[in-house]
């Protein structure tokens, strides 16, 4: 399969997959979206597979095949365009249950899995639609992925959200936070467009939880993660890296304005203090909250993502090494 640049077409708005959609949550939606073709006689998934994409049909004809007991391909039905299909393997991660070929040169417009989470999570509201739509249309399966369904929409603890999430905030974790930059790297997005990632380390926190003891520190960990979802801006990823450690990617962001950015959450974050539980003087105490940031930004200082991260970093100890509660952009 070969790639194409994304070209919104009559058949997507016509797909039930977005029946339910207004333009502007079609226009959200959109934008995760890859085109890719597939040649007659190509393959494109194969019956077993674990998949990581759905996709939607939006020309020619696709032939679905299922192995019988003797080995062999026993035609099962063919799909126009408007059909999605491949969406049980990135919800109820279900192996493929039958092979999709393609009758004649065709056209896909695909959604990877890290992108549909990405929707349901940072858009409920459209992702409730999405699985709505799913749910109408595959009534075949619905009894037995419901479950699945339930979870992703009310936000329950379902392992795909556990593998992206962390526990204690509610933040992407730093699994996802690398696999996000990765990707721009990977998907030539850098160098045509800009991405800064700021590193943030909270100052002295380990006297923080001598003092109020370790559910202290998760107080102030939660209280700054409300912060950082509260600052961030659509497209931005937040995310806890470790302990006190935070991470904010900023897609289409040059150094200087992600230092505004950083020094924006730091002004946030002193400004908001912290009510505490002090074991030693038995009493209610305000805690004042200081941070220090690293800004890099790719391609300046960086064309891969170790050294985007790396970069940042160099600059975070810079921060603290100048007196801490400050934001030091790389060299």
């Amino acid at each position: 399969m070969s790639m194409l640049p994304v070209n919104l077409d009559p058949v997507l708005l016509k797909s039930p997959l977005f029946g339910e959609l207004s333009e502007l949550e079609y226009n959200a939606v959109s934008a995760f979206m890859e085109r890719k073709t597939v040649k007659a006689g190509e393959t494109v998934f194969c019956e077993g597979d674990y998949g990581e994409d759905m996709f939607i049909l939006i020309s020619g004809t696709l032939t679905a095949y299922r192995k019988q007991g003797d080995g062999s391909q026993r035609r099962m039905f063919e799909i126009s365009p408007g059909s999605f299909f491949g969406e049980m393997s990135i919800i109820a991660n279900e192996p493929r249950s039958a092979t999709f070929t393609a009758k004649e040169n065709a056209g896909l417009v695909v959604i990877s899995a890290i992108d549909f989470y990405r929707i349901v999570f940072d858009h409920p509201m459209i992702g409730i639609k999405l699985l709505n739509s799913i749910g109408a249309v595959q009534n075949g399966w619905l009894n037995q992925t419901s479950k699945h369904l339930k979870e992703l929409v009310q936000w329950g603890e379902s392992a795909r959200r556990r593998a992206i999430t962390d526990e204690l905030t509610g933040l992407y974790n730093r699994a996802f936070l690398e696999e996000s930059i990765k990707e721009r790297f990977k998907s030539g997005a850098v160098g045509t467009r800009k991405v800064s990632l700021i590193m943030m380390d909270l100052d002295k926190v380990h006297e923080i939880n001598d003092e109020y003891g370790s559910a202290g520190g998760d107080r102030v960990i939660i209280a700054v993660a409300d912060i950082l979802n509260s600052t961030g801006r659509p497209g931005d990823i937040s995310a806890r890296l470790s302990g006190d450690e935070f991470a904010v990617m900023l897609p289409d962001t040059a150094g200087a304005d992600a230092v505004t950015v950083a020094n924006k959450i730091r002004e946030k974050v002193s400004a908001k203090p912290v009510l505490l539980h002090s074991p030693v003087s038995r009493k209610d105490e305000e805690l004042v909250i200081r941070t220090s940031m690293g800004v890099a930004e790719a391609p300046l200082h960086a064309d891969n993502e170790r050294d985007l991260v790396f970069a940042a970093d160099s600059a975070l100890r810079k921060a603290k090494g100048l007196g801490r509660d400050r934001v030091e952009l790389a060299d």
